[in-house]
């Protein structure tokens, strides 16, 4: 038996970490933060074991929480005191992320984030302005306590042009509160050109965006919902986002928000998408971002408390293959953990 080459001489303690091929770091995750104005006090969230949703008043002492862990980047998600129909506290100047990023920016040195859509803000719970026939379908159902019948209507919901000039609303508030970046999530065609024209028109041409580029409609967003009241009120969001069952589609999303002049590239959700981040690494020479996202959080959770994983193990190992995959940034509900442990 020719024995000459022999890979296990290369993972002997001493060597085996000089020669690994991915390497995680704290400075590659991004936490995301829920602030809520609904509350005086942090409440937990259920199906997130670890994480809360904090008043605007603690936003600053979670925020160096999460520095004190070694991540340097937060996201933050908002959760307003009132909803409207076209979600108008979404770009409200004194709305909950707004008031929220004064006080980060002014007394932490975090890199803030801030998600740009409409889903948490709107009465209906879907990502953008209904367009007409859906919002017949909407105002049927709040009168008559009945649904939308059929899949076809109920697929059908969003005005993607209406929803552009929203999109850019929001990015500027944010940039005016003191956002460093801004991620437009609402999966609606033209948003990263709507946005970057609106923030260069009002003078935030340093604002960076990382766009939702590959945006798949999942059922891994449960928890998420939960922790943002973000769920649709009727319906589903199919029809703007992507088919999980198409790659190729993802490749064409990511060049026209490279066209757009999208700055970072994120793919979500992350585990079960892995073949399409390596797919958009190799496509494109700017930053890649993959969310690690709520129901790959809590699935992990649920099976550690039953003891069949052991939670550090596992959440190392998952972001590390996401990493590997070709992310340069991850989105993830472990990265305090992580850092931690790193």
């Amino acid at each position: 038996m020719d024995l000459t080459h022999r890979p296990r001489r290369l993972r002997r303690d001493g060597l085996r970490d000089l020669v690994s091929e991915t390497a995680l770091q704290a400075s590659d995750l991004i936490a995301p933060m829920f602030v809520d104005a609904t509350t005086d006090e942090r409440e937990p969230i259920e199906s997130m074991p670890g994480h809360e949703r904090v008043p605007v008043s603690e936003a600053v002492a979670r925020v160096e929480e999460i520095e004190a862990t070694g991540v340097e980047s937060v996201i933050l998600f908002g959760i307003p005191e009132s909803k409207d129909s076209r979600g108008t506290r979404a770009w409200a100047e004194d709305g909950v992320v707004q008031r929220a990023l004064r006080r980060i920016t002014d007394e932490t040195d975090v890199f803030a984030i801030t998600d740009v859509c409409l889903c948490e803000y709107t009465d209906h719970g879907h990502c953008g302005v209904l367009d007409d026939g859906a919002r017949e379908r909407w105002e049927r159902a709040e009168t008559d306590g009945g649904v939308a019948t059929s899949e076809r209507e109920t697929s059908l919901t969003v005005d993607n042009d209406e929803t552009l000039e929203l999109l850019g609303k929001i990015a500027e508030s944010h940039a005016a509160a003191g956002a460093d970046m801004v991620a437009p999530s609402s999966a609606t065609d033209g948003m990263v050109g709507a946005i970057r024209e609106t923030l260069d028109g009002a003078g935030h041409t340093d604002v960076p965006i990382m766009s939702y580029a590959a945006k798949y409609e999942s059922a891994f967003y449960g928890p998420f919902r939960d922790a943002a009241d973000g769920a649709p009120a009727f319906g589903d969001r199919r029809h703007y986002q992507m088919d999980p069952a198409n790659a190729d589609e993802a490749l064409r999303e990511v060049d026209l928000d490279v066209e757009q002049g999208a700055d970072v590239l994120m793919v979500k959700p992350a585990l079960p998408y892995l073949d399409v981040v390596q797919r958009v690494d190799e496509r494109t020479d700017q930053p890649v971002a993959a969310y690690n996202v709520s129901g790959e959080y809590a699935m992990l959770q649920a099976a550690a408390e039953k003891g069949w994983l052991d939670i550090d193990a596992v959440a190392r190992e998952s972001l590390l293959s996401i990493k590997r995959a070709g992310a340069d940034l991850i989105l993830t509900y472990f990265a305090e953990d992580v850092a931690e442990s790193l």
